[in-house]
């Protein structure tokens, strides 16, 4: 019995299913272009504010870490 063997089309248009379309090839690209030049740029100038740290301490005297020293008093009642 012979086996009926694949036409290059059938063979190519099986090829073009399983490969994404060159656009989204090169959007990918794109944006894996961008991603690595903003983390460069970012690395490149450092941290945005280095002498604004945590200091395990608030400002409202109870010795937390949260409220900042922010006055947490909401609503008209006083």
């Amino acid at each position: 019995m012979e086996e009926p063997q694949q036409s290059s089309t059938e063979a190519g248009f099986a090829l073009r299913r399983l490969v994404p379309p060159p656009a989204l090839c090169g959007f990918l690209l794109l944006l894996a272009l961008i991603f690595t030049g903003a983390y460069a740029v970012g690395a490149a100038v450092g941290p945005v504010a280095p002498d604004m740290q945590r200091s395990g301490t608030s400002d409202d005297g109870t010795g937390g870490t949260g409220g900042g020293g922010m006055d947490m008093k909401h609503g008209s009642g006083g």
